[in-house]
């Protein structure tokens, strides 16, 4: 099936919508993406005919419940190649996810002296949790840098790496510079240390199409509503022996095993780590959102991004934009993260609404790299499955606008 963006666009209600009197134009889809109706009718079909707590009650409506909130963790598994559903852990979404490996594995395995590395492109959401991690073990916190093209570092692995590193935790996709991450040979690098990897996929599975085994990672987290999904819903997925040996995140009901007045026995896995009562539909609308997107095809989701990506770069740099990041498509997704001489980010983001048009302004959650940049702030515009070239010149138009505000 041919993709047609246009197509695929009716799928979404937002865009029956205008803004400020014009059409909608969202290009911020790595800040959070738009629902189509698929996923929007399923959680709506799971609340007025599933609604029950799951894995408690052996009525039949809770059965139908569980069903369907165990069949999107099979889905959630399936689309990152994960060997089994076990190995997938239902969270709030990837900070939750990262957070959650710092409270159990890091603490079980990191000591005073001990190296942690991430790299100079993260999000905060892989930056804050090591940083408050390393303030209260004494470890040690390390930096990857990026070249001037935003590409790692790699040529200075066996200087980051070494035989101090515990744990590699990194993006696949920068959502700033939009760098497509060597995971894997950066992978191959720490395990030959005996360090784990972890991997912060929330912007790079709404899409690409990526296999947890081929990138070798030891944990991998993504997000429902960057892809499609609602918010507050997530996975991390672990290597089962991995999983199986860490102590559980949260206490309290669903997590346990049995229970006597001054102890308890945990669960198996992944209910060990979901205590209380789950995001039941929007898991359930994660797992619809899976569906969705693998019945488009993650393939022709990616080349319909890179032609988007292809074109936007050509008319950024015919205005002169500066941007940033690999100017190698194959590199690189679907983010485009630029500035305009003599235009704030931030005064650009504003006028360009005027029009219609949705970009974010500011750091996107990557003070460090904005610093490494050098500038205080960039505007990006991030496409996805819905938008079109038109919207492109649409952006073009208005940040051509923005421009004759400030010469």
């Amino acid at each position: 099936m041919t993709f047609d963006a246009a197509v695929v666009r009716k799928d979404f209600p937002i865009f029956e919508t205008e803004t400020r009197g014009k059409r909608l134009v969202y290009l911020d889809s790595a800040n959070t993406s738009q629902k189509p109706r698929q996923v929007l009718d399923r959680i709506t079909q799971f609340y007025e005919t599933e609604n029950a707590n799951v894995h408690r009650a052996v009525y039949e409506l809770s059965e139908k419940a569980t069903a369907a909130y165990e069949g999107a963790r099979a889905a959630c598994a399936r689309f990152i190649g994960a060997p089994a559903p076990r190995s997938v852990v239902f969270t709030r979404g990837t900070t939750e996810s990262i957070n959650l490996i710092r409270f159990t594995w890091a603490r079980q395995n990191v000591r005073e002296g001990d190296e942690i590395l991430i790299t100079e492109m993260e999000h905060h959401s892989n930056l804050i949790p090591w940083q408050l991690f390393v303030q209260e073990t004494g470890s040690i916190l390390r930096h990857l840098p990026i070249d001037d093209d935003g590409r790692l570092r790699t040529d200075l692995l066996e200087e980051y790496v070494t035989e101090k590193t515990k744990l590699v935790s990194l993006s696949l996709m920068s959502n700033v510079l939009g760098t497509i991450n060597p995971v894997r040979t950066i992978a191959d690098a720490a395990h030959a240390v005996g360090a784990k990897v972890l991997v912060d996929a929330a912007q790079a599975a709404p899409h690409l199409r990526f296999d947890v085994n081929d990138l070798d990672a030891d944990f991998l987290a993504y997000s429902s509503h960057k892809m499609c999904g609602p918010t507050g819903a997530g996975v991390l997925w672990g290597r089962e022996e991995l999983l199986e040996e860490m102590p559980p995140f949260h206490g309290g009901g669903e997590m346990i095993r049995e229970v006597w007045a001054d102890r308890a026995t945990w669960n198996e896995i992944p209910y060990k780590f979901e205590a209380g009562t789950p995001n039941l539909a929007q898991a359930v609308g994660m797992g619809a959102a899976v569906d969705y997107l693998e019945g488009l095809g993650m393939e022709a989701v990616r080349e319909h991004e890179l032609e988007l990506t292809r074109y936007a770069l050509e008319r950024l740099e015919s205005i002169g934009a500066t941007i940033y990041g690999p100017r190698e498509l194959h590199d690189r997704g679907g983010v485009v993260s630029f500035n305009v001489e003599g235009v704030h980010p931030h005064d650009m983001s504003t006028i360009v609404d005027q029009e219609g048009v949705c970009i974010r302004a500011g750091h996107h959650c990557a003070q460090p790299l904005m610093r490494r940049l050098g500038v205080p702030a960039t505007a990006r515009a991030s496409f996805y499955i819905y938008n079109t070239p038109e919207d492109v010149d649409v952006l073009i138009e208005a940040v051509e606008k923005s421009k004759g505000w400030f010469a």
